[in-house]
């Protein structure tokens, strides 16, 4: 009998034990500790990581991308104020692609600017007669036309689209005394633009109204800009009269004319002052 019981206890005490080491091997493997999961959990980590890497990289080649063509506009840019109108056409005639680069620019430091003086054009027009008809010199993307009922003729350098007129701005196709309203939005640029205004005046009826809109530090006598009242006095020898002036905006100066009605056939030499170029900083 006492053997008996002596077989029995050994045989619950190897029970007991695999019991005990079966519970620690499940111990052991817990959803989150197995084998299995780590090596998922290594792939993650690694996937991760090859993300980031990516997205870092795209960044950089982003950031390089917007300098490079940054830099492309502002050598564009340079070129436009420092070169005459028909160095410019030949210059993008050469190579049409640049002058969408440097309209990317444009567009790139508009949207620094709270307000747009083409949309206070476009204003001015809206409150004035439809009927008038308007000729948009460096029309850009042809916004000022899409944007009001007037009939407009839009020229500029390189005509991306249909309604656009390439062309020299000091000799466009338009007939003498044919047109109500021309406009310059930021587009007297070229070393020559005095010529630009001459032709404004061939085109323009008597009574027909001139308006420029140009950067307010061309203006600004104390940086090396042109005096606004000297540019004012030369174009009113041109035969011109002044009729107002807008200088409220901090990034641009409006400019409003209208020909005479009758003028002196006789014409002295105008004396054009020079203005300045307007250079982009690099951001």
């Amino acid at each position: 009998m006492k053997e008996v019981e002596e077989v029995q206890g050994r045989n619950r005490k190897r029970k007991r034990g695999r019991r005990h080491k079966h519970s620690q091997a499940v111990k052991s493997f817990t959803p989150t500790e197995t084998p299995t999961n780590n090596i998922v959990n290594k792939e993650d980590n690694e996937q991760s990581a090859s993300s980031a890497k990516l997205k870092n990289s795209s960044t950089f080649l982003d950031k390089m991308r917007a300098r490079l063509s940054g830099g492309h506009f502002r050598m564009i840019n340079e070129k436009l104020y420092t070169c005459s109108g028909d160095q410019a056409l030949n210059y993008f005639k050469e190579d049409t692609s640049l002058f969408n680069v440097y309209h990317a620019g444009y567009q790139e430091q508009m949207a620094h600017w709270p307000e747009q003086p083409v949309n206070i054009i476009i204003k001015w027009l809206k409150n004035h007669s439809p009927s008038l008809i308007v000729a948009d010199f460096g029309c850009g993307d042809a916004r000022l036309a899409r944007n009001v009922k007037n009939k407009v003729f839009s020229f500029d350098l390189v005509a991306n689209d249909p309604s656009v007129i390439a062309c020299d701005m000091s000799n466009t196709p338009l007939d003498s005394l044919s047109i109500d309203v021309a406009v310059f939005c930021l587009s007297l640029m070229g070393t020559n633009f005095s010529n630009y205004l001459q032709e404004a005046h061939r085109v323009l009826k008597p009574c027909g109204w001139l308006l420029i809109a140009e950067v307010k530090s061309r203006f600004d006598p104390k940086s090396g800009g042109a005096d606004p009242d000297r540019f004012s006095k030369a174009v009113c020898e041109l035969g011109f009269m002044s009729v107002s002036k807008d200088i409220s905006n901090k990034m641009f100066i409006l400019l409003y004319f209208k020909k005479k009605e009758k003028e002196s056939l006789k014409r002295k030499e105008i004396e054009w002052p020079e203005l300045k170029p307007c250079l982009y900083k690099r951001r």
